[in-house]
């Protein structure tokens, strides 16, 4: 298996081993997320609702909590930067004032929507976009001294699945996030994870050759995160729904952590551990 260089993350002054892979936990303030297990509802609050969930993920055994306020599913509908920031602001505030060790990540691809995240107790940033959405973000970025999550992905939410055309998938995603990681690392960002973008702009033939390739990304040195947590891949294939995508995804999730992932995105954080657990009992660990 492949072995990354970089096995730590500065996190707000803490020190992140990644040695073993971690846990991050999907935590969705959006009313359209695509798999309806993970957006909050019923008659708490948003913050009320967050910190419930949270707990139960950070007692699970979640390293990360991922929040985010625009739903990235093919064909999502636009939502402004301020009715964004409306959403994932309260929900990190009362998470960060009920748990003050919890490590955040806010999934946005505005330079803005990072900026408040952060100044609210978010720890990382998880950019869908890799930067291509907002010339600001990389800047940012690195004036927030904050680990920064590079996607791979192609046009918007709206229009990505209408470019998902390749020659070899894996090596045109590795030579267009090399591309990216050069950038932003000219501004100065100094914690990078980089994440292939399963389902971003992509098939899932071409998901499923990601994932058989994966172990080619070690040669970034860089930390990998891996998010197939029920997507369409899983439950397209299998002829089911997102909501019995669970055992589908800790297969794929048993594979990409075969093959070198450091860090799961994942909507069933108990399950994930477990995955963590028992793959590190195999001889490639």
């Amino acid at each position: 298996m492949p072995k990354v260089t970089k096995k730590t993350l500065n996190c707000r002054g803490r020190l992140v081993d990644l040695t073993t892979p971690a846990v991050m936990g999907i935590l969705n303030v959006t009313p359209d997320s695509f798999f309806a297990g993970s957006r909050l509802s019923g008659q708490q609050s948003v913050a009320e609702a967050a910190v419930e969930i949270a707990q139960k993920m950070l007692a699970d055994g979640a390293t990360f909590l991922d929040i985010g306020g625009y739903s990235t599913r093919p064909g999502a509908a636009e939502v402004s930067p301020s009715e964004e920031a409306a959403r994932v602001l309260p929900a990190i505030e009362a998470i960060v004032h009920r748990f003050p060790d919890a490590l955040i990540s806010v999934d946005t691809f505005r330079a803005s929507v990072a900026r408040q995240a952060i100044g609210a107790g978010a720890a990382l940033i998880n950019d869908v976009a890799g930067g291509t959405l907002d010339p600001a973000m990389f800047e940012t970025a690195a004036a927030l001294n904050a680990p920064y999550i590079l996607m791979h992905m192609r046009g918007t939410p709206q229009t990505m699945q209408s470019l998902a055309t390749y020659q070899h998938v894996a090596t045109e995603v590795i030579d267009e996030l090399s591309i990216r990681l050069a950038e932003l690392r000219s501004f100065g960002v100094k914690d990078v994870i980089l994440d292939p973008g399963f389902g971003f702009a992509k098939t899932p033939a071409q998901n499923f050759l990601l994932l058989n390739s994966l172990a080619n990304f070690g040669l970034f040195d860089e930390p990998l995160l891996v998010g197939l947590s029920r997507k369409t891949t899983i439950w397209k294939t299998l002829n089911i729904s997102a909501d019995e995508a669970l055992n589908g995804t800790t297969v794929l999730n048993t594979i990409a952590l075969q093959k070198g992932a450091s860090i799961l995105r994942v909507h069933d954080v108990r399950e994930a551990v477990e995955a963590v657990k028992l793959t590190r009992h195999l001889t490639f660990f």
